[in-house]
């Protein structure tokens, strides 16, 4: 797919949509930065026709990166634009966790059970096996399950 996608950018460099669902891929592959960027380029081609959630997406890049702050950051806009979209209340469940931000997460994890009871989704598609285990670790502790990781600094 990443294939398929950078070549679609380099025939029309203007695809918005393309840069966009490059971002989502490279996310998915571990390619944080590059997802950030990719977004961003979608963003400023295309800043009045959204497609998808780009700011969900840069916050969920943020989080892999562990720059639980920045990516706080954009969740809580993502939530402001998107109010129904369960993944942005997920990762900053997960951010909020591992900020040790216990009380935060969990009413989070409140407000994601207002929009569907599957809290912690078991078919993730993210390939890096750090970037699974810091998800589900924050998310599993944000909503009070056992084996959950201690907060991160």
């Amino acid at each position: 797919m990443m294939k398929l996608a950078d070549r679609a950018l380099a025939l029309n460099p203007s695809f918005a949509r393309g840069w966009f669902l490059s971002g989502v891929i490279r996310i998915f592959a571990g390619e944080h930065d590059l997802a950030i960027e990719h977004v961003e380029t979608s963003l400023r081609l295309s800043p009045l026709e959204r497609m998808g959630q780009p700011l969900s997406n840069i916050g969920s890049a943020y989080f892999f990166k562990r720059q639980f702050d920045e990516a706080a950051a954009m969740l809580l806009l993502s939530i402001q634009d998107h109010p129904g979209y369960p993944n942005s209340y997920r990762f900053l469940a997960a951010c909020h966790a591992h900020m040790g931000r216990l009380d935060e997460a969990r009413e989070i994890v409140t407000r994601l059970r207002a929009i569907t009871s599957l809290v912690v989704p078991t078919d993730l598609p993210y390939r890096n096996p750090d970037d699974r285990k810091l998800y589900l670790s924050g998310l599993r502790l944000a909503a009070g399950e056992t084996g959950g990781a201690t907060p991160s600094p």
